[in-house]
């Protein structure tokens, strides 16, 4: 009997799973193998809430594996020697997985091309970053065009979603180690699992057409509250753009219209960061525009731990770092508000912040996460302005007007009255002060990247 190894990495889901897919194709017989990465569980960018969701959907997948003839095969150790062992145990001819785009996942699999028949199949993201690309064939830096070449793309590919098999193969006795004993807490936002991600989908449809209109209001459940789900592929990408689409068909006028196009433009936000950390790891460590790294940052540790703990006095910026804290998970909008304090009032790196939300998101995702603090601070790919420093009283009137999201997460402010509860209480640094500073450094930052080109350029002559 021919078997192949299906790997399970980012794709913790039964249906359109494109590595299960190729491997039932190719083989009468598919053996389900997580390997739990010592090196990943090492990582300073790992949060436990983040693991116990993986954990958790793991459990969830083994049951479903169970009840269609086959089950979950865990293994403790480095990807390498575990799969090796498992590949003789079960005599497999092939491994199928899901291509991955960070710059560890690329160097393991990598490594085990030299030793294995590793079949990686695109399916992290709904079109390939290999199939979005200028006609030059050049990968895309700015969104625009990127989103324009999408559309076409994805309008030439059919968007039927492939069910979960109903019947898999038994996998006789491969023995399992156990999987971690790590779990959500009892009141996470987010159980995880395909189950629930199938469910927060659904729910999601019938609201879809108001997104644009609510996805800003820090107070209001205006979004998907799918990106958990997304990180691991307890969801596919697959699935949710056919929603997407399917709801920009069924719209009707433009108000509804412009709900579900607005939230398929944030999936393809999405795909976007993936296509750029493919295609340029680099990012993930460093400024992908030059001047960002000519930036003088401060780095003031006392400024950054009072952001880190919701201390700064500007209670949009302190709301959202407490939620963080106590729940793994922030509001988009809150995201880019704190995002741009710490960057532009406090003049501090943007690495450190985004290693602060990769080590408590249960959503942290290598590119989204690198992306989004990159389009923050002025440094990435499709940057924010350098000049845009957003102001967090303005803004949490905006997307708080009554002081909802501020006092949930401010207890201090419940008796706040409306008119005041954004105004900030000992701040540490004034608003107008940080701005000049602000756009005074980012100015001379783009001065010293100038010169650097100018030198550069003299010694090429």
């Amino acid at each position: 009997m021919k078997t192949a190894i299906w790997w399970i990495r980012r794709d913790v889901r039964l249906e359109h799973n494109a590595a299960l897919a190729a491997a039932l194709n190719n083989a009468e017989r598919v053996v389900p193998v997580f390997v739990v990465d010592p090196e990943l569980l090492a990582s300073p960018y790992l949060s436990r809430q983040r693991f116990a969701f993986l954990i958790g959907g793991l459990r969830e997948l083994d049951e479903s594996l169970r009840k269609r003839g086959s089950r979950l095969v865990v293994r403790h150790g480095r990807p390498l020697p575990e799969l090796s062992r498992i590949f003789r145990e079960t005599g497999a001819e092939s491994i199928y997985c899901e291509q991955d785009v960070s710059p560890y996942a690329q160097k393991r699999d990598r490594e085990l091309l030299n030793s294995l028949p590793l079949k990686s199949v695109w399916g992290l993201s709904y079109l390939s970053p290999l199939r979005v690309r200028k006609p030059d064939d050049s990968p895309y830096t700015k969104f625009s065009a990127y989103r324009r070449t999408w559309l076409r793309e994805a309008a030439r590919r059919s968007t039927s979603v492939f069910k979960a098999p109903s019947r898999l193969p038994d996998i006789g006795g491969i023995p399992s180690d156990r999987l971690p004993d790590v779990r959500a807490r009892d009141d996470s936002l987010f159980p995880p699992g395909e189950r629930e991600a199938k469910r927060r989908l659904s729910d999601f449809s019938r609201r879809i057409h108001s997104y644009a209109e609510l996805r800003n209001r820090l107070d209001l459940e205006g979004t998907s509250r799918l990106s958990p789900y997304f990180r691991f592929g307890n969801l596919s990408a697959q699935r949710a753009v056919s929603v997407a689409f399917d709801a920009i068909e069924d719209a009707s006028g433009k108000g509804e219209m412009k709900g579900a196009e607005t939230w398929l433009a944030e999936l393809i936000w999405r795909e976007f960061y993936i296509s750029v950390l493919s295609h340029f790891p680099e990012a993930r460590n460093r400024s992908f525009r030059g001047e960002g790294r000519f930036m003088h940052w401060r780095d003031d540790e006392d400024d950054f731990a009072a952001w880190c703990e919701g201390r700064t006095g500007y209670p949009a910026v302190d709301a959202g770092m407490r939620e963080l804290s106590r729940t793994g998970f922030m509001h988009n909008r809150a995201r880019m508000i704190t995002a741009s304090f710490l960057t532009k009032h406090l003049l501090i790196d943007w690495r450190r912040g985004e290693r602060w939300f990769m080590q408590h998101l249960i959503d942290g995702d290598p590119a989204a996460n690198n992306g989004g603090w990159q389009w923050t601070a002025g440094t990435g790919t499709d940057a924010a302005p350098y000049f845009r420093v957003f102001n967090p009283v303005l803004q949490g009137k905006r997307f708080d007007p009554d002081g909802r999201y501020v006092k949930r997460w401010l207890p201090e402010l419940r008796d706040r009255p409306r008119a005041s509860v954004h105004e900030p209480d000992r701040p540490i640094v004034s608003h107008t002060e940080a701005r000049v500073r602000a756009l005074r450094a980012f100015e001379e930052a783009r001065k010293r990247a100038r010169s650097s080109r100018r030198h550069e350029s003299d010694r090429n002559d």
